[in-house]
């Protein structure tokens, strides 16, 4: 005899026994400060036009992207000073909890409120003693300052500030040839289990008793999910001397000392950082959003770089016949010759726009969409690694190629797409519809990023792209 059991749990009411389907909690995503949402859409992504003059072909194909949020302007000094800042005081606390400095254990929560042990983490409430240290303390916070040999001056040790984190890697965990039951991995009944265990690709990263960064990528059977958990130690501090080093016998000697350090610069978009820093600066961004939130368990959306067809759609309004983030083909007005971007406008000339290297951000006009400097001022990281092929291997729904280089790959294969050209650029090379590369461990004075999140439904489709 069969028995029917009903159960009244986790459904709405419903007359005559309808199927009416189940609620979820749903809310609407605030609109994350300084960003702009960008509706889903399609464009056709390339250059349509072939030019003789620079010897390019057209390399045009049609593809669409979801909505996402993203920064209205490249990232700037004092925001990425923010991330700077954040990891020098991570390590003093943890320097003012140690032992060897004095072991305040305020600065280190291990237990609860009911005395319960936690997982250790660092007490932001409880502040730096700036003023009046003990010496204990006050050799905890020295320990992070390095005294000039030739000036004297106190400063900052950029060796020291190295930020740890750590990303699952949900694409390579969600491959069918990667799941844990083998049974899973083939579909195709005719064909037996499959046997074999999966290699999968792991980072991992410690300091060693020098204080250097050791960087290892390990192969191995998959035992389980933490194989897709993969670790990274990223120094964050830019590298200033990228003023000097990527420009020959040239007087740039002010801009290494001052360009990030100084509060008139605070504006202007931060530069001499890598694919691999500006990827940390994501990271960061996202945790200290969800510190901020003060939930334990709950996801958001992650802040990270956009992936290149995000950011040409973004670039270029949505608008197929858009070269460059305006309509037209020339890099000013027509009319009143006013520049619509900062780049270099002659052989020699950088300051014919108004500006000799960087402008602050926001100078010029924002496109459609409401994004500044997606042409020239700086060059901009995007997620998608580079190969002459990239366009033949990539879906054209939501288009990315992601290749995470192992440390002994060869070097080529570290190769990241850069878009929009930069302030030392001629007119042809800020064109948003061109695709440039640069190695990810490279850091330039030319070279910056913003970040994008996806947003979570409720889009409505772009209206203005075609």
């Amino acid at each position: 005899m069969a028995v029917a059991v009903a159960s009244c749990a986790g459904g709405r009411s419903s007359a005559g026994g309808e199927v009416t389907g189940i609620g979820a909690t749903s809310w609407a995503e605030p609109t994350p400060y300084g960003m702009v949402l960008v509706d889903r859409g399609s464009i056709k992504a390339g250059p349509q036009e072939a030019d003789s003059l620079w010897g390019l072909l057209p390399d045009s194909r049609g593809v669409s992207v979801d909505a996402f949020w993203m920064d209205e302007t490249e990232i700037t000094n004092s925001k990425y000073k923010q991330f700077v800042f954040w990891v020098r005081d991570s390590i003093i606390r943890e320097r003012l909890a140690d032992p060897a400095y004095g072991g305040n254990e305020e600065f280190k929560i291990e237990e609860d409120r009911e005395g319960n042990p936690v997982t250790p983490h660092l007490n932001w409430n409880k502040a730096i003693p700036w003023r009046n240290p003990n010496e204990d303390e006050q050799r905890a916070i020295e320990s992070l300052y390095r005294t000039n040999p030739i000036t004297g001056a106190r400063e900052l040790d950029p060796a020291q500030l190295n930020y740890r984190y750590e990303v699952y890697n949900h694409t390579e965990a969600a491959r069918r040839r990667n799941r844990l039951d083998p049974r899973r991995r083939e579909y195709n009944t005719d064909k037996p289990v499959p046997t074999d265990v999966p290699v999968i690709s792991k980072d991992t990263a410690w300091i060693n008793d020098d204080g250097e960064i050791i960087r290892e990528t390990v192969s191995r059977g998959l035992t389980g999910d933490y194989d897709f958990l993969n670790t990274y130690i990223v120094n964050v501090y830019p590298d200033t001397t990228a003023w000097i080093n990527d420009f020959e016998n040239a007087y740039n000697e002010p801009y290494v000392r001052m360009y990030f350090a100084h509060g008139g610069y605070n504006e202007y978009p931060v530069v001499g950082v890598s694919w691999e820093q500006a990827n940390a600066f994501a990271n960061w961004r996202t945790d200290y959003l969800k510190r901020s939130i003060g939930r334990d368990g709950i996801y958001i959306e992650p802040f990270r770089l956009p992936t290149e067809a995000e950011w040409e759609y973004a670039a270029r309004a949505g608008v197929s016949e858009n070269k460059y983030p305006w309509e037209g083909d020339l890099p000013l007005t027509e009319d009143k010759g006013c520049f619509y971007a900062n780049f270099k406008p002659q052989e020699g000339n950088y300051v014919q726009d108004g500006h000799l290297i960087t402008s602050r951000v926001g100078t010029y006009a924002p496109n459609d969409f409401g994004l500044y400097d997606m042409a020239g001022n700086v060059s901009e990281w995007t997620s998608t690694a580079f190969t002459e092929s990239v366009s033949k291997l990539t879906s054209d729904l939501n288009p990315e190629y992601r290749y995470d280089a192992a440390v002994d790959d060869p070097y080529k294969m570290k190769r990241k797409i850069v878009r929009g050209g930069s302030w030392k650029d001629v007119a042809h090379n800020v064109r948003s519809d061109l695709r440039m590369w640069e190695y990810q461990n490279e850091q330039r004075s030319y070279i910056g990023f913003r970040c994008v999140r996806t947003q979570i439904g409720f889009a409505k489709g772009n209206k203005k792209g075609k």
